[in-house]
């Protein structure tokens, strides 16, 4: 092969590979109005620079909760824990029972369910300072074939107020040792 068509051929190679490339929209990086809420909703940030007693106190509450902790990671400032609960909903099952019955389609129904809580601290730096925790709360469905019928996050406001309601007094107590 001659030297001139190596050459063609890697300026024609290259030229190929970068006309792909585009740049990258300003607002890519922007979260929209509605994660920024959520992340407002799912997020407190607490007097204390110690992460250890707030990591604490959350794993404490969680477990009161009904949670069973699965990772826990202080050096990281993580809880994920997680409970299992009955899915079954008496007017799913027995609409799906008529319909078997009267079109011979399989009686299908959400039968159980995980409930899993991600809790995530970090050391704010800004103004006074304190230790942000965000906490979320997502669950899986399975129905009585053991197949997934729902995959999402939760997001009821008094779920999150009513456990950074728990989680500000529980934290309390651990620093007043009570």
């Amino acid at each position: 092969m001659s030297k001139r068509y190596l050459l063609f051929s890697a300026v024609l190679f290259l030229s190929l590979m970068f006309q792909g490339c585009e740049s990258i929209p300003k607002d890519a990086l922007r979260m929209n109005e509605a994660t920024i809420e959520q992340r407002r909703l799912q997020t407190r940030v607490f007097d204390t620079s110690d992460e250890a007693q707030i990591l604490s106190a959350s794993a404490s509450l969680l477990q009161d909760l009904g949670f069973t902790l699965d990772k826990s990671e202080t050096k990281l400032g993580l809880i994920v824990a997680s409970k299992d609960r009955s899915a079954a909903n008496a007017g799913q099952v027995t609409g799906a029972v008529i319909l078997a019955a009267l079109f011979g389609t399989p009686c299908t129904y959400d039968e159980k369910q995980k409930i899993r809580a991600s809790v995530v601290t970090h050391p704010v730096y800004e103004g006074k300072g304190g230790t942000a925790v965000r906490v979320t709360f997502q669950r899986v469905v399975w129905d009585n074939y053991g197949r997934i019928t729902k995959l999402e996050r939760l997001n009821d406001t008094d779920l999150y107020v009513g456990f950074f309601d728990k989680l500000s007094k529980a934290v309390f107590l651990e620093a007043h040792e009570i």
